[in-house]
Protein backbone atom coordinates (compact mmCIF):
# COMPACT_ATOMS: atom_id res chain seq x y z
CA UNK A 1 0.00 0.00 0.00
CA UNK A 2 3.26 2.01 -0.37
CA UNK A 3 1.87 5.33 -2.21
CA UNK A 4 4.82 5.46 -4.35
CA UNK A 5 3.93 9.41 -5.23
CA UNK A 6 6.37 12.12 -5.20
CA UNK A 7 4.85 15.40 -4.36
CA UNK A 8 5.02 17.76 -6.94
CA UNK A 9 4.61 20.91 -4.95
CA UNK A 10 6.46 20.00 -1.70
CA UNK A 11 6.16 22.34 1.40
CA UNK A 12 8.42 20.07 3.92
CA UNK A 13 11.40 17.79 2.54
CA UNK A 14 13.19 15.61 5.22
CA UNK A 15 15.86 14.31 3.09
CA UNK A 16 18.11 11.33 4.97
CA UNK A 17 17.95 12.69 8.78
CA UNK A 18 19.54 11.26 11.12
CA UNK A 19 20.05 11.91 15.03
CA UNK A 20 22.49 10.64 17.60
CA UNK A 21 22.64 11.36 21.43
CA UNK A 22 25.85 10.45 23.09
CA UNK A 23 29.39 10.03 22.11
CA UNK A 24 31.21 6.92 21.27
CA UNK A 25 29.51 3.80 22.50
CA UNK A 26 27.17 5.16 24.60
CA UNK A 27 25.77 7.47 21.31
CA UNK A 28 22.06 6.44 20.94
CA UNK A 29 20.44 6.39 17.56
CA UNK A 30 16.70 7.89 17.62
CA UNK A 31 16.02 8.81 13.99
CA UNK A 32 18.07 6.48 11.48
CA UNK A 33 18.25 7.76 8.13
CA UNK A 34 14.30 9.31 7.83
CA UNK A 35 13.11 10.54 4.27
CA UNK A 36 9.64 11.45 3.57
CA UNK A 37 8.07 14.92 2.40
CA UNK A 38 5.00 16.98 2.68
CA UNK A 39 2.73 18.68 -0.30
CA UNK A 40 1.38 21.86 -0.35
CA UNK A 41 -1.91 21.58 1.21
CA UNK A 42 -1.33 18.06 2.25
CA UNK A 43 -2.51 16.29 5.88
CA UNK A 44 -0.09 14.11 6.54
CA UNK A 45 -0.04 11.51 9.95
CA UNK A 46 2.94 10.58 11.42
CA UNK A 47 2.26 7.11 13.15
CA UNK A 48 4.65 5.07 15.71
CA UNK A 49 5.49 3.33 18.28
CA UNK A 50 6.16 5.24 21.92
CA UNK A 51 9.90 6.30 22.01
CA UNK A 52 9.84 6.03 17.96
CA UNK A 53 11.32 9.54 17.88
CA UNK A 54 8.58 11.47 16.75
CA UNK A 55 9.13 14.40 18.89
CA UNK A 56 12.85 14.51 18.41
CA UNK A 57 11.28 14.20 14.64
CA UNK A 58 9.77 17.63 15.44
CA UNK A 59 12.42 19.59 17.23
CA UNK A 60 14.57 19.13 14.37
CA UNK A 61 12.35 20.30 11.25
CA UNK A 62 11.17 23.43 13.73
CA UNK A 63 14.78 23.81 14.22
CA UNK A 64 15.09 23.21 17.74
CA UNK A 65 18.16 20.33 17.38
CA UNK A 66 20.19 20.14 14.40
CA UNK A 67 20.62 16.63 12.93
CA UNK A 68 23.71 14.57 13.44
CA UNK A 69 22.73 14.18 9.27
CA UNK A 70 20.21 15.49 6.82
CA UNK A 71 18.49 17.95 5.96
CA UNK A 72 15.26 19.44 6.18
CA UNK A 73 13.59 21.86 3.50
CA UNK A 74 10.93 23.83 3.92
CA UNK A 75 8.73 26.06 1.41
CA UNK A 76 11.84 25.20 -1.11
CA UNK A 77 14.35 26.75 1.23
CA UNK A 78 16.99 24.28 3.73
CA UNK A 79 15.72 25.53 6.94
CA UNK A 80 18.16 23.01 8.70
CA UNK A 81 18.42 24.14 12.79
CA UNK A 82 16.72 27.42 12.14
CA UNK A 83 13.97 28.39 13.33
CA UNK A 84 10.58 30.38 12.77
CA UNK A 85 9.67 28.39 9.60
CA UNK A 86 6.73 26.19 11.39
CA UNK A 87 3.90 27.30 13.08
CA UNK A 88 3.11 24.58 15.75
CA UNK A 89 0.46 23.03 18.08
CA UNK A 90 1.43 21.29 21.27
CA UNK A 91 -0.29 18.44 23.14
CA UNK A 92 -1.75 21.17 25.83
CA UNK A 93 -2.71 24.33 24.72
CA UNK A 94 0.16 26.10 26.03
CA UNK A 95 -2.25 29.69 26.25
CA UNK A 96 -0.79 32.47 28.57
CA UNK A 97 -3.06 33.00 31.51
CA UNK A 98 -2.63 36.39 31.93
CA UNK A 99 -4.25 36.78 28.52
CA UNK A 100 -7.46 36.80 27.45
CA UNK A 101 -8.60 34.70 24.46
CA UNK A 102 -8.19 37.42 22.05
CA UNK A 103 -4.67 38.63 23.67
CA UNK A 104 -3.49 35.14 22.83
CA UNK A 105 -3.99 34.74 19.42
CA UNK A 106 -3.12 38.51 18.75
CA UNK A 107 0.20 38.18 20.64
CA UNK A 108 1.16 35.06 18.74
CA UNK A 109 0.70 36.73 15.53
CA UNK A 110 2.05 40.48 16.11
CA UNK A 111 5.69 37.86 17.59
CA UNK A 112 5.14 35.86 13.66
CA UNK A 113 5.61 39.33 12.06
CA UNK A 114 1.64 39.88 11.37
CA UNK A 115 1.51 43.70 11.81
CA UNK A 116 -0.95 44.70 14.68
CA UNK A 117 -4.33 45.96 13.17
CA UNK A 118 -4.24 43.09 10.90
CA UNK A 119 -3.27 40.92 13.87
CA UNK A 120 -6.32 42.30 15.69
CA UNK A 121 -9.07 42.27 12.70
CA UNK A 122 -7.91 38.51 12.13
CA UNK A 123 -8.45 37.29 15.27
CA UNK A 124 -11.94 38.62 15.60
CA UNK A 125 -12.80 37.47 12.28
CA UNK A 126 -11.96 34.16 12.80
CA UNK A 127 -13.25 33.72 16.44
CA UNK A 128 -16.53 34.71 15.51
CA UNK A 129 -15.98 31.84 12.58
CA UNK A 130 -15.48 29.18 14.92
CA UNK A 131 -18.05 30.13 17.62
CA UNK A 132 -16.08 31.76 20.18
CA UNK A 133 -16.78 35.25 19.65
CA UNK A 134 -18.23 35.92 22.93
CA UNK A 135 -14.97 34.67 24.72
CA UNK A 136 -12.78 37.04 23.28
CA UNK A 137 -12.54 38.80 26.39
CA UNK A 138 -12.23 35.70 28.89
CA UNK A 139 -9.11 34.33 30.11
CA UNK A 140 -8.19 30.94 29.61
CA UNK A 141 -8.78 29.23 32.59
CA UNK A 142 -13.02 29.85 32.23
CA UNK A 143 -12.65 27.56 28.80
CA UNK A 144 -12.88 23.89 28.89
CA UNK A 145 -10.39 21.75 27.28
CA UNK A 146 -11.59 21.47 23.73
CA UNK A 147 -12.13 25.86 23.55
CA UNK A 148 -8.64 26.22 24.55
CA UNK A 149 -7.85 23.32 22.32
CA UNK A 150 -9.62 25.52 19.60
CA UNK A 151 -7.90 28.86 20.24
CA UNK A 152 -4.19 26.73 20.39
CA UNK A 153 -5.16 25.71 16.86
CA UNK A 154 -6.75 29.03 15.76
CA UNK A 155 -3.49 30.52 16.84
CA UNK A 156 -1.72 28.41 14.38
CA UNK A 157 -3.49 28.82 11.75
CA UNK A 158 -3.13 31.98 11.88
CA UNK A 159 0.26 32.13 11.67
CA UNK A 160 2.30 33.38 8.48
CA UNK A 161 4.29 30.04 7.66
CA UNK A 162 3.52 27.52 5.21
CA UNK A 163 3.86 24.04 7.33
CA UNK A 164 1.81 23.26 10.48
CA UNK A 165 3.21 20.96 13.02
CA UNK A 166 0.43 19.44 15.21
CA UNK A 167 1.76 17.73 18.19
CA UNK A 168 -0.30 14.80 19.72
CA UNK A 169 -3.38 18.44 20.00
CA UNK A 170 -6.40 16.20 21.66
CA UNK A 171 -4.73 13.21 23.13
CA UNK A 172 -5.77 14.78 26.79
CA UNK A 173 -9.77 15.15 25.35
CA UNK A 174 -12.03 12.74 26.36
CA UNK A 175 -13.48 10.33 23.82
CA UNK A 176 -16.06 12.49 22.59
CA UNK A 177 -14.47 15.78 22.80
CA UNK A 178 -11.27 14.28 20.92
CA UNK A 179 -14.23 13.33 18.13
CA UNK A 180 -15.53 16.38 18.44
CA UNK A 181 -12.53 18.04 17.82
CA UNK A 182 -11.48 16.44 14.95
CA UNK A 183 -14.31 17.11 12.97
CA UNK A 184 -14.26 20.27 13.86
CA UNK A 185 -10.43 20.58 12.99
CA UNK A 186 -11.56 19.25 9.49
CA UNK A 187 -14.08 21.55 9.29
CA UNK A 188 -12.03 24.60 9.61
CA UNK A 189 -8.50 23.15 7.73
CA UNK A 190 -10.84 22.62 4.65
CA UNK A 191 -11.51 26.38 5.01
CA UNK A 192 -7.97 27.05 4.53
CA UNK A 193 -5.83 24.09 3.43
CA UNK A 194 -2.59 24.29 4.74
CA UNK A 195 -0.06 21.50 4.63
CA UNK A 196 -0.47 19.74 7.91
CA UNK A 197 1.72 17.32 9.52
CA UNK A 198 0.57 15.78 12.81
CA UNK A 199 1.88 13.00 15.43
CA UNK A 200 -0.99 10.92 16.73
CA UNK A 201 -1.21 7.34 18.32
CA UNK A 202 -4.43 7.35 17.53
CA UNK A 203 -5.04 5.21 14.05
CA UNK A 204 -8.87 6.11 13.52
CA UNK A 205 -7.52 9.93 13.90
CA UNK A 206 -5.23 9.26 11.33
CA UNK A 207 -7.44 7.70 9.25
CA UNK A 208 -10.17 10.26 9.92
CA UNK A 209 -8.01 13.64 9.12
CA UNK A 210 -5.28 12.42 6.67
CA UNK A 211 -4.38 12.70 3.29
CA UNK A 212 -1.42 10.09 3.62
CA UNK A 213 -0.33 8.38 6.89
CA UNK A 214 3.41 7.85 7.39
CA UNK A 215 4.34 4.78 9.76
CA UNK A 216 7.33 4.82 11.85
CA UNK A 217 9.70 2.19 13.27
CA UNK A 218 10.39 1.90 16.68
CA UNK A 219 13.97 3.90 17.71
CA UNK A 220 16.38 3.84 16.09
CA UNK A 221 12.90 5.06 13.77
CA UNK A 222 12.75 4.57 9.89
CA UNK A 223 9.77 4.65 7.46
CA UNK A 224 8.08 1.53 7.32
CA UNK A 225 5.52 1.96 4.78
CA UNK A 226 3.24 5.26 3.66
CA UNK A 227 -0.64 4.72 3.26
CA UNK A 228 -2.60 6.99 0.60
CA UNK A 229 -6.18 7.40 2.45
CA UNK A 230 -8.82 6.61 -0.24
CA UNK A 231 -11.93 8.67 1.73
CA UNK A 232 -13.52 11.23 -0.51
CA UNK A 233 -13.26 14.93 1.46
CA UNK A 234 -15.35 16.16 3.43
CA UNK A 235 -14.76 13.13 5.09
CA UNK A 236 -18.39 11.40 6.21
CA UNK A 237 -19.09 9.56 9.55
CA UNK A 238 -20.10 6.59 7.07
CA UNK A 239 -16.26 6.21 6.50
CA UNK A 240 -16.15 4.29 10.08
CA UNK A 241 -18.35 1.23 8.44
CA UNK A 242 -16.17 1.54 5.47
CA UNK A 243 -14.81 -2.50 4.70
CA UNK A 244 -11.27 -0.32 3.69
CA UNK A 245 -11.30 2.12 6.80
CA UNK A 246 -11.23 -1.41 9.13
CA UNK A 247 -8.38 -2.67 6.72
CA UNK A 248 -6.25 -0.20 6.60
CA UNK A 249 -6.59 0.43 10.85
CA UNK A 250 -5.83 -3.38 10.91
CA UNK A 251 -2.75 -3.22 8.45
CA UNK A 252 -1.29 -0.24 10.24
CA UNK A 253 -1.71 -1.93 13.66
CA UNK A 254 0.31 -4.74 12.07
CA UNK A 255 3.16 -2.82 11.34
CA UNK A 256 3.05 -1.44 15.04
CA UNK A 257 2.98 -4.32 16.82
CA UNK A 258 5.41 -6.32 14.88
CA UNK A 259 7.62 -3.39 14.58
CA UNK A 260 7.79 -2.91 18.86
CA UNK A 261 8.30 -7.11 19.07
CA UNK A 262 11.66 -6.32 17.10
Amino acid sequence: MSSGIENERPTLQVQRIRQKFGKGKAAKEVLAGLTFSVADGEFVSIIGPSGSGKTTLFQVIGGLERPSEGEVWIGGKETTGQRGHISYMPQQSSLLPWETVAGNIELSLSISGIDRKEAKSSTQEWLERIGLQEYADAYPHVLSGGMQQRVSFLRALLAPQQLMLLDEPFGALDALTRLHMQQWLMSIWEQNRRSVLLVTHSIEEALILSDRIIVMSASPAVVLDEFIIPFERPRREEIWNDPRFNELKQHIYRLLQNSAEE
